[in-house]
């Protein structure tokens, strides 16, 4: 169970990336940090890398990176703008939805197949992210159901949720034909390369905004680099769906989070409705 170490770990270190992400996001422009954040974590991850040596890669890592990593870019892009238009606490649940779409994503890419207890934690799933908008129910039984579409942040983050159920398959075949390390530098390499032209072309205006602001997108960073590492090596270790199911209760951590350090409304309700995806992700993950 080495595995559920690291996975647990990684949605730890996931979660505090989120906060930090959010409290720089008060004043600095998202897609600066989108990409100074990914530049940071490479930093970071490159003197591990060193001391633990450049493994033997192949044509399927190269695969892997230009396919993971094009839809990374689009994601975190994706990712950054949520959590800077809406609530934490109302959008980082929504990436529990991740384990859902790899049920189907998974035997595609890597040929790993879910057992019949993943129904009952889908429906999980499915029911959490209702309670977790329960607050517009006054406007109706389906208009819970109807606010994760009309709010762009839950509509960006759902959109996120998706790619990520992709691009944590091609994680895996990354790892397999390389290492942990080596697959997380290479990432987070191209990202960082990835996200300069889209930051350039949105916020180049803004650039002036990094050097003040360094340390707290270097702490990003680092967030990024730790949660990464762990991830990596846990998916050596089991099914992509697991991993993801456990890292994915980093949802529950960013509700208590956005409630007590960016007083955020509704706790009730949203904790209620993350602890529910939260458990049928452990249903997923355990049966």
């Amino acid at each position: 169970m080495i595995w559920l170490v690291f996975a647990i770990l990684t949605a730890f270190f996931e979660s505090l990336k989120d906060v930090s992400s959010k409290h720089s996001l008060r004043n600095l422009d998202a897609y600066i940090v989108a990409w100074v954040a990914n530049i940071f974590a490479v930093i970071f991850l490159v003197p591990l890398l060193l001391l633990t040596g450049i493994p033997k890669i192949d044509p399927q890592f190269w695969i892997a990176l230009l396919i993971g990593g094009s839809l990374n870019v689009i994601s975190f892009a994706l990712y950054i703008r949520a959590l800077q238009i809406a609530d934490l606490s109302l959008t980082v649940p929504l990436v529990t939805l991740t384990p859902l779409f790899l049920l189907v994503t998974s035997p595609l890419i890597v040929q790993e197949s879910s057992t019949s207890a993943d129904a009952i934690g889908i429906l999980l799933i499915v029911v959490g992210s209702y309670v977790l908008n329960l607050r517009e129910r006054r406007n109706g039984y389906f208009a819970p159901l109807r606010a994760l579409f009309r709010n762009r942040g839950s509509r960006f983050m759902l959109m996120v949720a998706f790619i990520w159920s992709i691009t944590a398959n091609f994680d895996k075949v990354g790892v397999v034909h390389s290492s942990p390390l080596f697959w997380s530098a290479a990432l987070y390499g191209y990202l960082a390369v990835g996200m300069f032209p889209i930051a350039w072309f949105n916020s180049r205006r803004k650039f002036n905004q990094i050097l003040p602001n360094l340390k707290p997108l270097m702490v990003i960073g680092l967030f990024h680099a730790i949660a990464i590492t762990f991830q990596m090596i846990a998916v050596t270790y089991t099914l992509v769906t697991q991993v993801i199911a456990v890292k994915r209760m980093s949802a529950l951590i960013s509700v208590l989070f956005g409630h007590f350090l960016f007083h955020e409304r509704g706790l009730r309700e949203r904790l209620t409705g993350a602890a529910i995806m939260v458990f049928g992700v452990i249903v997923i993950t355990l049966f």
